[in-house]
């Protein structure tokens, strides 16, 4: 349920109405701390699973097959590190980037919620010695699940809106 659709229906308690704020704030925080487990690691230390440990369920899978291909539908996300970091990986020709995680909308059932959050990613490359900049932004869509260490992403889909590279000046 939505949070406006809770304050519409009187039958709504004040402690209910909390505990749905409460839980979108953490929800929030999910997202920014999956942006921040690619920026965090960017000296190539690869140590993304430090914040995604703390974002993903143990079991959840992604589905980033709109960036990348089959080899990306439907993957645990642990192996997306591998598929983005390893030194011929997606990611492999990037000298820099930074992770925007936009607001998100929640609708909340009980234990289970779906999230759908803008993303803007940008990115900065080089190709022999020719600089160039790379721009992502589309939606994450995540079914969440709380558990006992709190709210997780079980399931993620990257959308994209548009992409776009253009050389450095």
């Amino acid at each position: 349920m939505t949070y406006n659709a809770m304050r519409q229906n009187a039958g709504h308690s004040l402690e209910q109405r909390l505990q749905y704020l409460e839980d979108r704030i953490e929800i929030q925080d999910l997202m920014v701390r999956y942006g921040l487990g690619q920026d965090l690691h960017e000296d190539g230390d690869n140590d993304v699973l430090e914040q995604w440990d703390s974002v993903f369920a143990p079991e959840a899978r992604v589905d980033y097959s709109v960036a990348g291909g089959a080899q990306l539908k439907d993957i645990p996300f642990r192996d997306l590190v591998e598929v983005m970091r390893a030194p011929d990986g997606s990611m492999s020709g990037l000298l820099k980037w930074q992770h925007f995680q936009g607001f998100s909308t929640v609708d909340i059932d009980g234990d289970r919620a779906v999230a759908r959050t803008q993303h803007l990613h940008t990115h900065k490359g080089d190709t022999d010695g020719q600089g160039w900049n790379l721009i992502q932004t589309g939606f994450f869509v995540d079914r969440l699940e709380r558990r006992a260490e709190g709210w997780r992403i079980a399931h993620r889909t990257l959308e994209i809106i548009w992409m776009d590279t253009f050389a450095t000046v």
